[in-house]
Parts: structure tokens; C-alpha cells; sequence
């Protein structure tokens, strides 16, 4: 039998699923702004998982993918538990900006402070809610704007745990990386958590080939971990593990015309696309320096010299 769990100041008890709202801070209206959070308890023992996505408040597509999550595992046998907080920085969400009100990334502001900045206090609240409660953390994001990332997973393949969630997701591409200081995935992972972080699509849009692609991968690692079982219609599914990536930058300012596409392998020297002034002269070739998959390119054509315009994983030749 599953243990009882407090989150937020309420108990919720083997096979109860609660819809919660932590109170984080009031508006300058006094209007008090709260953390949904769904909690779902399965009947028997297990991993204790939080799903966390919108830490920037443009990335809309997690949200979407923790409803589908929710509603599929809904009334099936689960052993475990399920914190899913759909948005983290609500502040962003509501004002339709990536950042806090006063401008700070969220995602720069872990573990956080009970006395710090509005970004402290709120990465608080969810490492002392959220966090210190699971064992096993996937945090869903998309790219920044204006750019679009093919479906990824980001995290720490050397350690054993984390590399076996990672396989687990099958995302088209999971890459080895180290969170940079401040991030939610840093400040789980000096607590020992093993922590996916799922980067797919663009801001501000349903990228439903993401959201797929997110939803089958969290279930698979909800079943690699045995708190469910993988439905039939989910397929397991191997990434590719690149060696590393590199943006490539604009050599010249002008019009960028991309001529390749997210998922695509291109060979080393080949034609990417294109810059070029607005009557497309003074042309520059931008090629592939290595052979690779397009894992993210920008999605605005006017580029400035050094800006980067295309994301290039390194594949290994049997790959």
C-alpha cells in the first residue's frame, strides 16, 4: 500500500488524485496568484515522480503535454506518485512573457530564497513543495524565441539512473549535458535526483509533433520506472546520442533562407541555406561542418551577423 503524502498543506492518501493551489505571492491588485499542482497517488509503493513544466512562461507545450499524461494514466492502476505542476512560473504565463515581472529568468534562480527576489522566492517554493517530495524529476521547455528545437532530451548520461530514463523517453535525439548554475536541473541533481529536461518546439505555439512525441516518452519512463504499464499503442524507441552540438552562427548580417529542416541528417560541406542582402546579392553559403541532424534552427529570417541560425548534432558515423 502507498503512503500518504503532504503537499501544499493537504494530506493526499493512497489512490487519491487532489488538484491543488500552493499560494506563491499577491499581484499589485492583492490578488493572490497560486501553483496548480495535480497529485495522483497510485494504490501501491513506487517512484515519486514530478512533471513541472512553463518554467518560462512562453513554453505552452509541456502544459499541453502533462494534460495528456494526467488523462491517460487517469482510473489505470499506478504505483507511485505523479506531482504534475503544469505551470511553474505562472507570473510569465499570464503576462505572456518568458520572464518574471521584473525581468529575471527562473531558470536562473535555483534552489532559490524564502527572502530573496520574486524569482527566489517562487524557485523555493517549488524546490520545498515539489522537489524535496520526488524522486525522479522530467521538466518540460521549448526552445527560446524566436527558435524551434526538434523533440531532445537533455541531461547527465553518466549517471546510470538518469542515462536509463533518458533511453526510456526515446526522444529522436538525447544529449549529454551539464545544467548551468541556477537551473532547476542543477539544484535537483545536488539532491541526488535524476532529472530529464525535454526540449521541443517554439514558443507560444502547439507544436503537436512535440507534444507526441513528449507524452509517449513520459510514459515510458513512467513504465520503465513499473509505475505503469506501457500502453500498446507506445512503441519502444532508441535516440540517437550525438557526440556534441554547435550552433552554427551567421557569418554576414541579412536574409537568412533556410533550405534544410528539423530531424534531417545532412553530410559534412552540405548546403544548409542561405544569407543575402534584401535583393539577394552579396550571397553567403552556409554549410555543415560536420555530418550531423538538424536539432534547432532560428525561425526568423533576419539574422544578424554571429547570431545563431542553426543547431548541428554531431552524429557518430553507425549512427
Amino acid at each position: 500500500m502507498a503512503d500518504p503524502i503532504e503537499i501544499g498543506g493537504q494530506t493526499i492518501g493512497p489512490g487519491e488524485t487532489k488538484r491543488l493551489e500552493i499560494p506563491v505571492a499577491r499581484l499589485p491588485s492583492h490578488t493572490m496568484l497560486n501553483l496548480p499542482v495535480t497529485v495522483v497517488n497510485g494504490n501501491g509503493q513506487g517512484p515519486r515522480l514530478w512533471l513541472s513544466a512553463a518554467l518560462h512562461g512562453d513554453e505552452i507545450n509541456g502544459m499541453e503535454i502533462i494534460r495528456q499524461v494526467l488523462k491517460k494514466i487517469n482510473g489505470s492502476p499506478l504505483h507511485g506518485l505523479v506531482i504534475a505542476v503544469p505551470i511553474v512560473n505562472v507570473f510569465g504565463f499570464n503576462l505572456q512573457s518568458r520572464y518574471l515581472p521584473d525581468r529575471r529568468d527562473l531558470n536562473r534562480s535555483f534552489p532559490g530564497s524564502k527572502r530573496g527576489s520574486l524569482a527566489s522566492r517562487l524557485a523555493n517554493l517549488f524546490m520545498t513543495e515539489i522537489v524535496a517530495r520526488a524522486t525522479h524529476g522530467i521538466d518540460l521547455h521549448t526552445a527560446a524565441p524566436p527558435r524551434i528545437n526538434l523533440p531532445q532530451v537533455r541531461c547527465n548520461l553518466e549517471d546510470p539512473e538518469t542515462r536509463r530514463c533518458a533511453e526510456a523517453f526515446g526522444a529522436p535525439v538525447m544529449l549529454h549535458s551539464s545544467a548551468p548554475r541556477g537551473a532547476l536541473r542543477n539544484a535537483a541533481a545536488r539532491l541526488g535526483l535524476p532529472v530529464l529536461l525535454y526540449e521541443a518546439g517554439e514558443p507560444f505555439h502547439f507544436n503537436h509533433d512535440a507534444i507526441a512525441v513528449g507524452v509517449e516518452g513520459v510514459l515510458r519512463v513512467m513504465a520503465e520506472l513499473e509505475m505503469i504499464t506501457l500502453p500498446t499503442t507506445v512503441q519502444r524507441v532508441k535516440s540517437a546520442e550525438p557526440k556534441n552540438s554547435t550552433w552554427i552562427r551567421a557569418g554576414q548580417s541579412g536574409i537568412f533562407y533556410l533550405e534544410t529542416e528539423l530531424g534531417r541528417r545532412v553530410k559534412r560541406r552540405e548546403r544548409l541555406g542561405v544569407i543575402s542582402d534584401p535583393f539577394g546579392e552579396a550571397r553567403q553559403t552556409v554549410k555543415a561542418p560536420y555530418n550531423g541532424m538538424v536539432i534547432g534552427h532560428t525561425t526568423n529570417p533576419l539574422v544578424h551577423q554571429g547570431d545563431g541560425i542553426l543547431h548541428l548534432a554531431e552524429l557518430n558515423p553507425t549512427q
